[in-house]
């Protein structure tokens, strides 16, 4: 294996397009939004990965950034008024610090709506990756429940 081999599939998992790697299409969305919404971008994506060196960096959707270990952390949506991190699960996740602001309804997910100008709490948002993490870590180990078999 070549180590151009092993960074490809440290960074993510699916390829975009002309072969980039998906941490190369974050880096080219973050570089072409060139105003506060790409710079919140690269800002999160530090925190993700402060908060977990073993997250692996995805591009899903037609261009959206997922952040992956042991299943989907969160994306990084961007919008003309918002940088929108979506939750995979949650509404199963504790948050004390009251970051989730945005699909409160739903029985899955939650996120985070950032608007320019808004101030991110670092270490609240580190420990919510980290309990993000966590989650998917102990559904995946834990097996899927069997029926009993019948007599």
């Amino acid at each position: 294996m070549t180590k151009a081999t092993t960074a490809t599939q440290k960074s993510g998992s699916k390829e975009g397009e002309g072969g980039d790697t998906p941490s190369q299409l974050i880096d080219a969305r973050i570089d072409e939004l060139s105003d506060w919404r790409g710079e919140m971008l690269a800002r999160i994506r530090t925190l993700i990965k402060q908060a977990d060196p073993e997250v692996i960096e995805a591009w899903k959707w037609r261009g959206v950034p997922v952040w992956e270990h042991a299943g989907i952390i969160c994306t990084g949506e961007t919008y003309k008024n918002v940088v929108k991190m979506t939750f995979a699960k949650g509404a199963t996740l504790e948050d004390p610090s009251g970051l989730f602001n945005s699909s409160l309804e739903g029985n899955t997910r939650r996120a985070i709506d950032i608007h320019e100008g808004d101030t991110i709490d670092d270490e609240a948002l580190k420990a919510l990756i980290r309990a993000a993490v966590a989650l998917n870590m102990s559904v995946r180990a834990t097996p899927r429940s069997q029926k009993p078999k019948s007599a």
